[in-house]
């Protein structure tokens, strides 16, 4: 099945047309479609939060990193400021997706 996200208005997708999509295109009524989207980036949140990785076959990986405390500085001021140690999101595209987007490229050059 292949979706089609041609009739975007803005240049992100965002969860309100990933709703829309699986409206039009799968059949659902809206409000099923809204609660599926929802739900599912919940759970990748949840998992995130909680520590463990999340994969997707096909698209990618995102991973939970924890950064060292380290100095830095206000760059308006030069002020020397700590900064906390903290955890952030990675995401590394899967090989699949970057060709996807390797190939879709040549084809518009």
């Amino acid at each position: 099945m292949e979706f089609s996200v041609e009739s975007l208005e803005t240049p992100a997708l965002t969860k309100a047309q990933l709703s829309d999509l699986l409206f039009e295109q799968i059949g659902l009524n809206k409000r099923e479609s809204k609660d599926m989207i929802d739900a599912f980036f919940d759970l990748i949140a949840t998992s995130l939060v909680d520590g463990t990785d999340v994969k997707i076959s096909g698209f990618g990986n995102f991973q939970i990193r924890t950064k060292a405390p380290r100095p830095g500085r206000n760059p308006r001021t030069g002020e020397a400021i700590p900064i906390q140690a903290r955890r952030v999101v990675t995401f590394h595209a899967s090989h699949k997706l970057k060709e996807q987007i390797q190939d879709d490229g040549k084809s518009e050059s």
